[in-house]
């Protein structure tokens, strides 16, 4: 059925910018028509946006509830294992109405800690449903490792100093006999068969290259090549994994990873934030593209990314929650604010205006989550839209101002009003209609509270185990 949608300002894309009380018409998911129609200036004052992308994600709850705060990833991703998912779907249902609400239309899943309570491919069935009922698109890739559980080395040093039952339930908890690359790619070959679909992009998610080996890396290059699949990877994200990366590739990672075909359009790479120029224009003449993920950094003390020089150099840049937004509320609109805030320039020097950054954040997006188009509100484009309370956003309204700026000044989720993907009203009024949120969290709390007793052994290992683990990195790879 055809719906009609009035906007006091439209925001098409960065090429036809605003357009003034005009009527977007949107049919069977696709829009038909933007007409200029005057009686849009009688109704409620609406700002239609594309709607957004979190371009890196993990479908995680909030690590800081687990403990998992003020420390750098190495201790970070360990401690953070309190929150396995116990529920697959409640779980992923969460962080997917989080991100819609926060008017996203796509995600992507860079799923690095399966719950264990099924098979896996049953378990990504459940996430698929998830993303179902709250109706937004999602990448879907399971994150896979083949070394280096817990340190980037040899961890016998750093378990030999624990107590027996500790080690015991250190070795239990983070070491699994690694998965064969054949394994991997069939696994993946299987997940998709379950999965993928016009609205579900399955894709290879090697977890970072000091956690996989080289045939695994090789051969994730060599089925993305023939199957023309997508990969998923982080990348240089501390400066622990910049000084492994140099010590095992004295020719360079990237170069490494471009010369077994590793680097092409189909790769997504998040943060990169210890890469060097020379890397960062690998990636760029590749096509590839990095998610910057500017808050997760600042939470775990891993640096910036020098993510206006990779722009300068032509690399797609996206931006990323990656579980961690400033308030770890999945507000990916105060997310982009803060990249552009960061990376936009300096002086009179502009990187980008706040118009062509929304654009291509939201472009270089949905190519990472193999979301159609570019997320241009175009007759003939896909019905993927957020409408914002220009009335709260313009709140003073003493003179004209572009309401782009204001919202790259002061923006953030609780503007929102309405989502629409794929012509699916998925947020009305600020609320998720395929899920109820609130119950969803209400009961994950519930059940979060009941199984941190099972990991108990765990939380008594945690205090002798953190400060070898922070010698065990300073001693090895600390830079100099």
């Amino acid at each position: 059925m055809a719906m009609d949608v009035p906007a006091r300002s439209l925001f098409s894309g960065p090429d036809r910018g605003l357009l003034e009380n005009v009527v977007l018409r949107h049919d069977n998911g696709v829009i038909t028509s933007i007409s200029d129609d005057r009686s849009a200036a009688a109704g409620p004052r609406a700002l239609v946006l594309p709607a957004f992308v979190n371009a890196h994600d993990h479908a995680r709850p909030a690590a800081s509830s687990f403990g998992a705060v003020g420390m750098p990833l190495e201790s970070w991703i360990l401690r953070s294992a309190l929150g396995t998912p116990v529920d697959p779907y409640l779980t992923a249902a969460s962080a997917l109405a989080r991100s819609a609400r926060a008017g996203c239309a796509a995600m992507m899943i860079h799923y690095t800690r399966p719950s264990g309570a099924m098979p896996l491919v049953d378990e990504t069935k459940a996430i698929a449903r998830a993303a179902s009922d709250v109706g937004i698109r999602i990448a879907f890739a399971l994150a896979v490792r083949d070394q280096n559980p817990v340190v980037y080395g040899d961890e016998e040093p750093l378990l030999a100093g624990l107590s027996r039952d500790d080690r015991s339930t250190i070795e239990q908890l983070f070491f699994r006999a690694p998965m064969s690359p054949k394994a991997y790619v069939e696994l993946t070959d299987a997940i998709a068969g379950a999965i993928a679909g016009p609205k579900v992009d399955v894709q290879l998610g090697p977890a970072g290259v000091q956690w996989c080996s080289k045939p695994l890396l090789e051969a994730v290059a060599e089925n993305s090549a023939a199957t023309g699949r997508r990969i998923h990877m982080h990348l240089l994200e501390t400066i622990y994994q910049r000084a492994w990366a140099d010590r095992h590739f004295p020719d360079g990672i990237v170069r490494y990873l471009r010369d077994i075909g590793f680097l092409s359009e189909r790769l997504t790479l998040a943060h990169c934030i210890h890469a060097r120029p020379d890397e960062i224009e690998m990636i760029a003449a590749s096509g590839a593209r990095i998610v910057t993920n500017f808050s997760s950094n600042l939470h775990l003390r891993s640096g910036l990314a020098p993510i206006a020089a990779a722009h300068r150099c032509g690399c797609a840049i996206a931006v990323g929650v990656d579980g961690l937004a400033l308030d770890e509320d999945d507000d990916v609109l105060r997310e982009m604010r803060l990249v552009q805030m960061a990376h936009g320039g300096l002086g009179f020097k502009r990187t980008w205006t706040a118009s062509e950054f929304l654009g291509l954040a939201i472009a270089n997006g949905r190519k990472a989550t193999g979301a159609p188009g570019t997320g241009a509100l175009v007759p003939g484009a896909p019905a993927d839209f957020v409408t914002l309370d220009l009335d709260r956003l313009d709140r003073d309204r003493i003179l004209p101002v572009d309401p782009i700026d204001l919202l790259f000044a002061r923006g953030n989720a609780s503007l929102l009003r309405d989502v629409v993907v794929d012509g699916r009203l998925v947020v009305e009024g600020g609320r998720c209609t395929g899920v109820d949120l609130t119950a969803i969290e209400t009961e994950l709390r519930g059940i979060y509270r009941t199984s941190a007793g099972k990991l108990s052994g765990f939380q008594r290992a945690w205090p002798q185990l953190s400060a070898p683990l922070h010698d065990w990195f300073e001693t090895n790879l600390a830079c100099s």
